[in-house]
């Protein structure tokens, strides 16, 4: 057991039964260091069973040893960090986070417990941004076993052991982000049981190789508030729910579409066209590129993407994209609109990027990240055409740029408005849902 020595005037400071009730709990403080190789022990709670034994291999060379408190088969993935403080449900279910291995940042991870399967009155999930965990499995540093919130059904390890995704924790989760951060997104294996830990050799995979765009998007093109004054085709890269939540609300009929869907070919049925977020590399995603770059010369109504959305905007336009060394994911990356200069706190999840160091005739920047110059925007400099490479639609915070679908859907009016020389209102009403509340 560890114990923390207090100075005279400090043990003052916290006199007092509630501070001395709870100096029990005191706990070893993790280090980092330059060793190649990381382990943390990990103290069984006495009521709880003996757990088994997990670690995080990196193809670099480093493991780190933990304790599983999830799904009991081992898992392969690209090994990345979020910064996000809170939102677990979302970023797991976040289509985007296909393949990785999600380290969590924040210390904690846990505490709220998960949410139970609530819908709206559009048929959207309230509280997940999918229907499954799409993340390979996850590491953290310290799980709360017992949760408590409102609408919480079931523990976070309950809910990876029931989904079969590995989930390790007691491990020192700033120096595996240190080394993310130093040398890079690596590919890792999540080992659960001794069998695969003491394994001397691992075949790593790499999912970007593949298309995981194709794994995650609708097979069949989806309806959602067919009412809607406005119809807007939406191509599914693995698109978050709470991105058709913000069109729905609007007053948006959204079609979504396949992510090689030739949507050119119907274009007269759609008022606007939108490209989603997903996982992955745009350069896989050949047939949702070329249909989009016909769309540029073609479609002449407005066009709005997000994230994947952005990145197959630019190379439709005749961009590059390029693998960021660690990416940028969490609630808190700083994106500078060029326009104004205005400086807005963003959710971002992705590990690829386009090059604008040198953009073709008729396009410019839009946004960019304050931190590493990134692009995070680009824009059509006559038409309405733009995207952002960050989430407006955050569902964990921050909601600063959420105007962004209002200006969206005001330019689709505008031009439908336009083509048939009338007004488009949508009315904006908030009606209060019942809400079903149940275990998948």
């Amino acid at each position: 057991m560890s114990f923390l020595t207090f100075s005279k005037s400090t043990r003052s400071l916290l006199s007092g039964p509630k501070i001395a009730r709870n100096l029990f709990a005191v706990r070893n403080l993790a280090t980092v260091s330059d060793s190649p190789v990381h382990s943390t022990p990990f103290v069984t709670p006495a009521s709880s069973s003996t757990p088994s034994l997990a670690a995080l291999k990196l193809k670099s060379g480093q493991i780190f040893k933990g304790t599983s408190f999830g799904g009991s088969k081992s898992a392969f993935g690209e090994a990345v960090f979020t910064t996000s403080v809170v939102g677990y449900p979302e970023s797991m279910t976040d289509p985007s986070y296909r393949g990785q291995i999600l380290v969590f940042t924040q210390p904690l991870v846990g505490n709220y417990g998960v949410p139970g399967i609530a819908k709206d009155k559009h048929g959207l999930l309230k509280y997940f941004e999918s229907e499954a965990i799409h993340c390979r499995g996850i590491v953290v540093s310290d799980y709360a076993t017992k949760y408590s919130h409102w609408n919480a059904v079931e523990s976070l390890g309950e809910w990876c052991a029931r989904s079969n995704i590995p989930a390790i924790s007691g491990v020192d989760t700033r120096a595996i982000v240190h080394i993310l951060r130093d040398q890079g997104s690596t590919l890792g294996q999540l080992a659960i049981g001794a069998e695969d830990i003491e394994a001397t050799t691992t075949q790593f995979e790499d999912p970007n190789q593949g298309n995981l765009v194709s794994e995650v998007s609708t097979k069949v093109p989806i309806e959602f508030n067919p009412e809607g004054d406005l119809k807007i085709a939406v191509v599914d890269c693995g698109i978050k729910q709470n991105i058709i939540r913000c069109l729905v609300s609007r007053g948006a009929h959204v079609t979504l579409l396949p992510w090689d869907y030739d949507y050119n070919q119907e274009a007269g049925k759609y008022d606007g066209l939108f490209i989603s977020n997903g996982p992955g590399s745009p350069k896989v995603l050949g047939p949702t590129v070329n249909n989009l770059r016909n769309a540029l010369s073609t479609f002449n109504k407005p066009i709005f993407g997000i994230c994947m959305g952005n990145l197959v905007l630019g190379l439709a336009a005749g961009l590059d994209s390029y693998k960021l060394r660690f990416g940028n994911r969490g609630h808190n990356q700083p994106a500078v609109n060029v326009l104004n200069g205005q400086c807005v706190i963003t959710s971002q999840n992705h590990g690829y990027a386009l090059k604008d160091d040198d953009l073709p005739s008729g396009w410019g920047k839009y946004f960019i990240n304050a931190n590493d110059g990134s692009n995070e925007g680009i824009r059509h400099l006559t038409k309405p055409i733009r995207s952002v490479q960050f989430h407006p639609e955050a569902k964990g915070g921050p909601q600063d740029t959420e105007y962004l679908f209002n200006e969206f859907l005001e330019e689709v009016r505008a031009d439908k408005a336009k083509r048939y020389e009338t007004n488009f209102l949508a009315e904006e009403s908030f009606p209060v849902q019942r809400e079903t509340v149940a275990v998948a």
